[in-house]
């Protein structure tokens, strides 16, 4: 089977590329570089460029397409609504103008942004209604997805952590990196959702592709918590001071987008057809902290 990564040098796509198994896997990313793949199976290649995407998908023929590429600024997304847009859906939209040439299948990465927080747990089935632009960004992408011809598998994801080598923040390394430093921070308590370690929404996501499943999947942790309990778990766990972490409202930050308050996904469809197993906040950190632990070791 040939696969072809988007975003290949981002956090997920690492992962993905990672935890490949028995596949021929090819990459794209605007970015040169790539730790993981060799064998000039990576591309640097802007999604926008339609004619050139078309072009490399012709070429490489893949049997899936993973696009795990994304504008990801809630707040710079109120500010620069038409760069978030051009990369959020009309990248979308030249991926299914290439697959459908090759009649590739195509799996999309997508958020719980789409909802507004007011009733989450949310399911598969239940009514978007993003709050800000990003959001409302995402569920175009999904919208131009649904309306194709294609074989579409769309996932819905949260609260992405996870090992990567190009040194990106995520939440739980920056909360880390601020209590090493000795930082105060201030974290909020009205915002609720699912941790998911990034090893888990991979595992979900190659699993949808070797049974060659289609629709809409939530892949998320198995738990749903504050921001507020995840940071003090966090310290916890890496032996940090938990009394730094201070408590506020979402309200209280400002910031520029709205966010979802009482979001998350529900995950027992993900569970049962795809027999996947999240992790709950302590055990996927715990394994995150080990990974962590062996990368360090590895380039000591």
């Amino acid at each position: 089977m040939r696969v072809l990564v988007t975003g290949c040098n981002g956090q997920l796509g690492q992962k993905l590329i990672q935890t490949a198994d028995s596949v021929q896997i090819f990459g794209l990313d605007k970015r040169l570089s790539d730790p993981f793949l060799q064998n000039n199976r990576f591309y640097a290649l802007d999604l926008l460029d339609k004619d050139a995407l078309a072009e490399r998908i012709q070429s490489i023929q893949p049997d899936w397409i993973l696009n795990a590429a994304a504008y990801t600024g809630v707040d710079a997304a109120e500010e620069e609504k038409n760069l978030c847009w051009q990369q959020n859906v009309v990248a979308v939209e030249n991926l299914i103008y290439a697959a459908r040439k090759q009649n590739s299948r195509l799996l999309h990465v997508s958020t719980d942004y789409i909802f507004d927080g007011k009733a989450g747990p949310y399911g598969e089935t239940d009514p978007p209604n993003p709050l800000g632009y990003y959001g409302r960004s995402k569920l175009a992408s999904e919208n131009v997805l649904k309306a194709s011809s294609l074989h579409i598998a769309i996932v819905r994801t949260m609260i992405l952590y996870g090992t990567n080598r190009a040194g990106q923040q995520n939440f739980v390394t920056w909360l880390i990196n601020a209590l090493k430093r000795g930082n105060a921070v201030k974290i909020v308590t009205d915002q609720i959702g699912n941790t998911t370690l990034s090893d888990d929404l991979a595992r979900g996501i190659w699993t949808i592709v070797e049974r060659e499943k289609s629709g809409i999947y939530h892949i998320a942790g198995s738990e749903i918590v504050s921001r507020y309990d995840f940071a003090k778990t966090i310290a916890g766990v890496f032996g940090l001071d938990g009394d730094l972490i201070q408590p506020i409202t979402t309200g209280e930050l400002e910031q520029k987008a709205p966010r979802p308050l009482n979001s998350g996904l529900r995950i027992e469809k993900a569970m049962q057809e795809l027999e996947i197993a999240p992790k709950d906040v302590k055990t996927g950190l715990e394994c995150f902290k080990k990974q962590l632990e062996d990368l360090a070791a590895m380039f000591a």
